[in-house]
């Protein structure tokens, strides 16, 4: 199964980024997946789905410990219907 998260880590500092965003990147850019996608207000990432699961596991721990008052995730299965046919 793949999965692709959405996510962002807030409180949002528009002049430079808060520590808790450094840390949100840091940990998905370590993290093994396919696809990773960091912007400013928004941030998407895709893969294997213990690897993706693993990774929303260390940034809420690690982002909440570095000041994040909120972390905002959706969670989606990539190709369901595909995976449904097999």
């Amino acid at each position: 199964m793949r999965l692709k998260v959405e996510f962002t880590t807030e409180p949002f500092d528009l002049d430079e980024a808060p520590p808790h965003a450094v840390v949100a990147r840091e940990v998905i850019e370590a993290a093994q997946l396919d696809a990773v996608d960091v912007g400013p207000f928004g941030n998407t990432v895709e893969g294997a789905a213990d690897a993706v699961l693993g990774a929303v596991d260390a940034l809420l721990r690690r982002s909440l410990a570095a000041g994040a008052t909120r972390v905002s995730l959706q969670v989606n299965v990539v190709g369901a219907a595909e995976e449904g046919e097999k």
